[in-house]
């Protein structure tokens, strides 16, 4: 045996034909599909994107603050203006209201005005009509009075105040309520009766009302607690200070019919 039959070789192994085709295959399958993909490509991909750049302004410090200060100021004057249309309008509503109200109080015053001349008026009317009437009475019952002396003063006194207003507790001169006409009427002839008509009504003698003379008291309700007094003139007829509405009238005795009568006189 030789001495190197157990060495051994330090050749590479062959290899085999199958392999070394299937590398082979592999190889050109992936240069193929390289060229494929390079041929999809298109001609200006190779090309380089161009990019493009914006440029934005630079502000300085100052441009900044100026800028903040402007919109500072628009927006204080803004609040200026919305707060003066805003008075404006408060105004504006106020004073309508007080140029309604100023309206309907005019308005007011006028109507109290007419109504007030129309009273007036009225009143006026009444104290002609009365005064108009008066004279007629007089002139219808001068004969059939028989007023004299004193009597006579009494009576022309109370009958020269028909249209005289009443006023409780009046006294005169041109307002009365119906004791202080009474009273007033004797004083003019110096003779003093007492103030209310409680006390005039007890303060002469008692007369029945079927035999009255011109002065004599007249009386409603009973002697002592009366609560309304007249003077009798003659003729059927007296006169005395009825009531706020009327005044001072001259009615007949069926007008109110009174309770009794004093003499003074």
């Amino acid at each position: 045996m030789s001495h190197t039959a157990h060495i051994p070789s330090h050749r590479k192994p062959r290899r085999s034909a199958t392999k070394t085709a299937l590398r082979a295959g592999v190889a050109g399958g992936v240069l193929s599909t390289i060229a494929v993909a390079g041929a999809a490509v298109p001609a200006n991909a190779a090309e380089p994107v161009a990019e493009t750049t914006i440029q934005m302004p630079t502000l300085s410090a100052e441009q900044v603050a100026s800028a903040t200060e402007q919109a500072a100021a628009d927006l204080q004057q803004q609040a200026q203006q919305d707060a003066a249309a805003k008075d404006a309008a408060k105004a504006a509503k106020k004073a309508k209201a007080e140029a309604v109200h100023k309206a309907e109080a005019k308005k007011k015053a006028e109507a109290a005005a007419k109504a007030k001349a129309k009273a007036a008026a009225a009143e006026r009317a009444s104290r002609s009509a009365a005064r108009t009437t008066l004279s007629a009475v007089s002139s219808s019952s001068s004969s059939t009075s028989q007023a004299t002396g004193s009597a006579a003063s009494i009576v022309s006194f109370v009958q020269s105040h028909i249209g005289d207003a009443y006023v409780m507790g009046g006294t005169g001169s041109s307002s009365w309520d119906c004791s202080g006409l009474v009273q007033a009427a004797y004083k003019s002839i110096g003779v003093d009766l007492p103030r209310v008509s409680q006390g005039q009504s007890t303060a002469g003698t008692q007369v029945s009302l079927d035999n009255l003379q011109p002065g004599d008291i007249l009386y409603w309700g009973s002697a002592g607690s009366a609560y309304h007094v007249a003077i009798y003139v003659g003729g059927g007829q007296f006169v005395g200070a009825q009531n706020p509405s009327t005044g001072v009238v001259e009615h007949p005795l069926s007008y109110d019919q009174p309770t009794g009568a004093v003499r003074v006189l």
